[in-house]
């Protein structure tokens, strides 16, 4: 079923990420984590997609199993970073033979072997260019995509990132999937700001808890995300304190917190990044009241 008709019916909602395992050895212990997680009764689960090749075969295949298996809505991540646009159609096809009808259209990451890559070279240069060429040949299909509450770290200015983000609804975009975020008033400025250049579409809050020092630096270095001083300060006495045990509950607080404050001021619902682990989802979805 289309995601924006499920978010008219179920709001609020949770829904989840997961990233495909590379070894088909790891895919028992990851559908375990799925069918764990099934409890939550999330409203869609996406899958990402690997860049120029890498776990691309492995998004489709799960995302499959997603749904066939575990009886969830698979939304599936699109990347046409390197991509043709034959090479997006075959594999729009095979989510359409599969009975696959949402897709997550993103432009990608450039590939961390080819330096000074240069996105002006692709066939799709902008996210926007996916989005029109799936509503273009998959008129069916329900398009979400990716937005950026503090502005896409290459945008020059927030205006423009708006802009894009605008764009890339104008081009057939139906809602919208945060990147993730520590600070909920940013959200909501985003939101607003969306809603005053006429865009009316459903943003999805993206929610990552902390789990140790080591997971939070590396993720804040890829995604460009800020965290508030305060909440920053009190991981690292907790890591000092007691490690990354006493870290993992204060990021759960901490996401907990943020989840319901979400929730309770009008957010459509949480997209909870999983990391292909159950515990922390768990916590935090039980946690939430409706």
């Amino acid at each position: 079923m289309r995601i924006v008709d499920l978010i008219k019916q179920s709001s609020p909602f949770i829904s989840l990420e997961f990233f495909p395992p590379k070894e088909e050895q790891a895919w028992p212990k990851f559908f375990d984590v799925v069918e764990e997680l099934k409890e939550l009764n999330p409203l869609f689960a996406s899958v990402t997609y690997g860049a120029g090749g890498g776990t691309q075969d492995n998004t489709l295949e799960i995302a499959k199993r997603i749904k066939r298996d575990h009886g969830l809505e698979p939304l599936t991540h699109l990347t046409s970073v390197g991509a043709t646009a034959g090479k997006i159609k075959d594999f729009l096809s095979e989510l359409d033979d599969a009975g696959i009808e949402n897709v997550l259209a993103l432009r990608g990451d450039a590939p961390k072997d080819v330096p000074d890559f240069d996105f002006s070279t692709q066939e799709f240069r902008y996210a926007s260019d996916l989005v029109q060429f799936i509503r273009e040949h998959f008129k069916k299909m329900c398009v979400g995509v990716a937005c950026y509450p503090e502005a896409h770290p290459e945008s020059p200015t927030v205006s423009f990132d708006l802009a894009m983000s605008k764009l890339k609804h104008e081009m057939g975009g139906e809602f919208m999937v945060t990147q993730l975020f520590f600070d909920n008033r940013i959200y909501f400025d985003f939101v607003d700001r969306m809603k005053a250049m006429g865009v009316n579409i459903p943003v999805i809050p993206g929610v990552l808890p902390i789990m140790s020092i080591k997971s939070a630096k590396f993720i804040l270095s890829l995604c460009g995300a800020s965290i508030p001083g305060k909440f920053l300060s009190a991981l690292e006495k907790a890591h000092e304190e007691g490690g990354d045990d006493l870290v993992y509950e204060v990021g759960m607080a901490y996401a907990k917190k943020q989840a319901q404050e979400l929730i309770d001021k009008g957010a459509p619902g949480v997209h909870l990044y999983t990391l292909n682990r159950a515990k922390a989802c768990l916590e935090i979805g039980n946690s939430l009241k409706f």
